[in-house]
């Protein structure tokens, strides 16, 4: 299975490693909410928090086989993670905006569609060819 997935495109892996980061993150964030009782900010800021510090390690070594320098490509992830946020639920707001005269529930679940398949894309793109693109390790 593990050579299956080498073989298969970095943007297929990139999808697996979304699925397991947001498993973890969402799980870490349950938890904290509903037995550790914390608030839902602080909740959702260490889950979103330690779904990123996995996305940034299995992204490195399964999904890019990255040896870039962590010095180097840390404050590349970060980069690239807020400023896909920002653009994508940016995009995503107006969207809702041009959507809303109908139904807002609709308009809403819409915008959320659209600003996490832009997230996905520019995050992919983002961490392809900026934070582990192939040089040699600075």
């Amino acid at each position: 299975m593990e050579n299956y997935l080498k073989r298969t495109n970095s943007f297929f892996r990139f999808l697996l490693v979304g699925v397991v980061n947001t498993l973890i993150g969402l799980s870490i964030m349950l938890l904290l909410l509903n037995a550790a009782e914390m608030s839902y900010w602080i909740s959702t800021f260490i889950g979103n928090g330690v779904g990123a510090f996995v996305s940034y390690f299995l992204n490195r070594s399964f999904t890019f086989q990255s040896k870039i320098h962590l010095k180097t490509s840390i404050p590349r992830f970060i980069i690239v993670i807020l400023s896909c946020y920002i653009f994508s639920y940016s995009v995503s707001h107006m969207a809702l905006r041009i959507f809303e005269e109908g139904n807002s529930l609709l308009a809403e679940n819409l915008a959320v569609v659209i600003g996490a398949g832009l997230y996905t894309l520019l995050n992919y793109l983002g961490q392809r060819f900026y934070v582990f693109k192939n040089m040699e390790a600075v």
